[in-house]
């Protein structure tokens, strides 16, 4: 019997639902079939043991929510952090950050007694915690209005300390104004960390509401998909155990070191579109051979020996790109890092142990709540069995208006701008937005220390020229310097733009240009502030890039080789990655940039979205080829066996994508700005990978390519003679 015509007879043997099949590797390894057999055998057991995991890690979630701390900032070894040490040496009271204590009346001007009394009276309240340093009553400046005053505080410690203690100081400050004005004068506390502090407090709520609304829409795709509520119950307990796992971790970890926001948001959205994925897999491979007559244990066994080997692959796929973002060497990368290793880490287990445990267990149930046209003798021949063979015929056509649609998709990255900024929209509403913009108003938001060391014992460093003209330039509102008596001069210089826009990065450059002219010969000068920390986090973000660039790619074409002992299989699937991340990247812009939504693309976007489409777009490749290569392997027929996995895995990786998609999307759904452009841009992603790349493209470039798929130096006579020997048993054992 000839391959295209085996291939026909196996089809149609094995029915409909058999073409749910996930990805698997061609022959179920022995030790993966006796684990899953293992687990179904003592499935109650198993079970039991989930469920003790989960109340255990539920157990330890009171009081995460209260030890989250926001996104680090601070990037180790950058100018600023460079400056802020060199201040923190030569002034210690100046600590390690600086922010503003902002008081308004809406009643009482700046000038009058009892508001310099409000003044002073929260100056000694925190004066007399160990965690401020120096206190220094900024005067007024041109444009301020009469009913503010500001106060320039040194905070002590590292960012985490700093963290931690902002509340406590903001209190103290906050009662000392109460009890001395009667509410007639209020205080604030503003900077760079207070900012970012603020936004986390609205991750949570957020994080909260997005999840009550993707969880039911992805039960709802799963239920559509499976074609029954029983079988779509098994992701769903197999992905809340995982969820549960995870954050019970997380809630552990923050006992001992800090867990910002960002990493909650991340590992729960990963983790509920992993783990619904990933039991999908297995899910499909149990139902496939539970229609082939197998009992429910043997059926578990060939499930985790053929779709878990799969899931395995994943796992290690989405760890290993999530770990580039070590390489970076800044704590929010890190964090990210720690998002996605933990996800994949906790997912992968639970799909491999519990849900071989559940599917025997649930095996009478699985059937429950069938939809009516999933029922026997329901069904039709889906369209993309006709629309496969179309291809199959016409690879040309589709290949290059694949890559047509895609290129153009890209075309708007061309003009892509980056930045970070305050998320207002978020701030709005609360103290710190109304203060972050009275501060604006008053022409004080852009305050920058210019740190000026000078051997011990000589004078201080002559300031006069740049203090001239500073305070001659109109973008300047502020300028004072004083020398610490031993070796280190100190100048504040405020300028009237926000920190996190165009103009003041523009006058950073400008300051910089204006020292190196006018202050003595080979001074140095270490500036920070909160336009100093936010152009260096923008700064290492994109020096990030380009580091994790070298380790995934490389990383990714490694794992695919070893997988399908091929040359052209993963140079191709890393060009389709990179195809794909330029057109999210190009629709990005497109959405929130040239919409006028934001005036940029945040810029740590890019470190985060490429690592983590990239091991998600390797799990689909994998789905595809995975099919594609075993069908080869029994047949040497290229055109039937693309075909093949076409017909087998457009199913479960169109099911597979839509629960992540969604699950990414839902993202869309929260204040923040930064997560609304990453939840667009992995969902999108997602739908790209899932539809034009792994549906069209792939399949109609190895349809061209032939048997030069296969192709490795040295391994291709060896290849072919077990193909021959292989195909020649199969059909034999066929007809």
């Amino acid at each position: 019997m000839s391959g295209a015509k085996a291939t026909r007879t196996t089809a149609a043997t094995i029915g409909p639902d058999l073409h749910e099949d996930a990805a698997g590797p061609p022959r179920a390894p022995a030790a993966l079939g006796r684990w899953g057999r293992a687990l179904a055998r003592r499935r109650r057991l198993v079970a039991a043991l989930w469920l003790a995991l989960a109340a255990g890690s539920a157990a330890l979630l009171p009081g995460l929510t209260g030890r989250l701390t926001p996104p680090s900032l601070e990037v180790p070894g950058s100018p600023s952090a460079v400056a802020a040490a060199v201040i923190a040496r030569g002034f210690p009271g100046q600590g390690t950050e600086q922010v503003l204590l902002a008081f308004s009346s809406p009643t009482l001007a700046a000038r009058e007694p009892l508001y310099q009394r409000t003044v002073a009276a929260v100056a000694r309240a925190l004066d007399a915690r160990p965690d401020v340093g120096a206190l220094l009553p900024l005067p007024p400046v041109g444009g301020q209005a009469e009913r503010h005053a500001y106060v320039l505080a040194g905070v002590l410690g590292d960012e985490p300390a700093r963290q931690r203690n902002l509340p406590g100081q903001l209190a103290d400050a906050r009662r000392a104004a109460l009890q001395a004005s009667g509410g007639a004068v209020g205080v604030t506390i503003l900077g760079v960390s207070r900012a970012f502090a603020q936004l986390a407090h609205t991750d949570l709520a957020d994080l909260r509401e997005t999840e009550s609304r993707t969880v039911p829409l992805a039960g709802l795709l799963l239920v559509l998909g499976l074609g029954a509520l029983g079988a779509a119950a098994v992701p769903l307990l197999v992905g809340g155990a995982a969820i549960l796992t995870a954050l019970g971790a997380l809630a552990l970890a923050s006992r001992f070191w800090p867990v910002d926001s960002t990493v909650l948001t991340y590992t729960v959205t990963m983790a509920v579109g992993l783990g619904l994925d990933y039991t999908l897999i297995i899910l499909l491979r149990y139902r496939q051979a539970r229609h082939a007559g197998r009992p429910p244990v043997t059926a578990a066994a060939h499930a985790t020996a053929t779709a878990g080997g799969t899931v395995a692959w994943c796992a290690l796929a989405i760890l290993v790109t999530s770990a580039a973002l070590l390489v970076v060497g800044v704590p929010w990368a890190r964090s990210m890092a720690l998002a996605g290793m933990l996800a994949a880490g906790v997912t992968a287990p639970a799909a491999l142990t519990l849900a071989p445990a559940l599917l025997p267990l649930l095996d009478r149930r699985l059937g429950w709540g069938t939809l009516p046209w999933r029922r026997p003798g329901r069904e039709r021949s889906p369209a993309w069995t006709r629309g496969a063979a179309h291809l199959m015929r016409h690879p040309v056509r589709y290949a290059t208006a694949a890559v047509v649609l895609l290129l153009l998709a890209a075309a708007p990255v061309l003009h892509l701008r980056t930045g970070l900024h305050y998320d207002r929209d978020t701030l709005s509403g609360t103290d710190m937005g109304g203060g972050l913009a009275q501060l604006e108003r008053d022409g004080l938001a852009g305050l920058t220390s210019l740190a000026l060391p000078h051997p011990p014992g000589t004078p201080p460093v002559d300031t006069t020229a740049l203090a001239a003209a500073l305070r001659a330039d109109p973008r300047v509102s502020l300028v004072s310097a004083f020398d610490n008596g031993r070796d280190l001069t100190l100048m504040l210089v405020a300028d009237r733009f926000a920190p996190d826009g165009e103009q003041a990065a523009a006058f950073q450059r400008d300051l910089r240009a204006l020292a190196a002219r006018l202050l003595p010969p080979g001074q140095r000068v270490h500036a920070v502030g909160p336009a100093a920390r936010l152009a260096d986090l923008s700064a290492a973000a994109l020096t990030g890039l380009w580091r994790v660039l070298p380790v995934v790619l490389p990383a990714s074409f490694v794992l695919l080789l070893v997988t399908f002992r091929s040359l052209l299989i993963p140079l191709k699937a890393v060009a389709m990655n990179l195809l794909c991340v330029g057109a999210t990247f190009g629709l990005l812009t497109l959405a929130f940039q040239d919409t006028g939504r934001t005036p940029d693309v945040n810029v740590l976007l890019p470190l985060v979205i490429f690592t983590l489409v990239f091991g998600l777009s390797l799990d689909y490749e994998v789905f595809l080829v995975h099919r594609v290569h075993e069908h080869y392997r029994r047949t040497g027929d290229n055109t039937a066996a693309v075909l093949h996995g076409l017909r087998h895995t457009a199913r479960p990786v169109t099911l597979a994508a839509a629960i992540m998609a969604v699950t990414f999307a839902g993202l869309m759904f929260t204040r923040r700005a930064d997560f609304q452009q990453g939840g667009f841009a992995v969902a999108v992603a997602i739908v790209l990978d899932a539809t034009l790349i792994r549906m069209v493209l792939v399949p109609a470039l190895m349809r061209l390519l032939g048997r030069h798929n296969w192709w490795l130096p040295g391994a291709q006579r060896r290849r072919n003679a077990a193909i021959s020997g292989t195909s020649r048993s199969w059909a034999s054992s066929s007809t």
